[in-house]
């Protein structure tokens, strides 16, 4: 259950950064990306509940599912295109 409200959370996170990556206005572009900090720090704060409800052993099994965004595949929304992302609205 706690896994699934914070993909959940991970989700609506990313939608809101891939909205403000194609609005135009600044206003409402800043918007979202606050939107996005404050899931960011829900999902940090989740996370860390399910991390410390688990035993060492459980980790390496439930850390791909509680963690899909850390995939090996190329997505887009890495904390370095997210940082050029940020420095570009300056």
């Amino acid at each position: 259950m706690m896994i699934q409200r914070c993909h959940k959370w991970r989700q609506k996170r990313k939608q809101y950064m891939d909205q403000a990556r194609q609005t135009a206005d600044e206003i409402e572009r800043e918007r979202l990306m606050q939107a996005a900090e404050h899931y960011g720090r829900i999902v940090a704060a989740e996370q860390g509940k399910i991390d410390s409800s688990r035993t060492p052993n459980d980790r390496g099994t439930t850390t791909a599912i509680a963690n899909p965004d850390t995939s090996t595949d190329t997505d887009d929304d890495t904390d370095d295109n997210f940082q050029d992302f940020v420095t570009a609205l300056k």
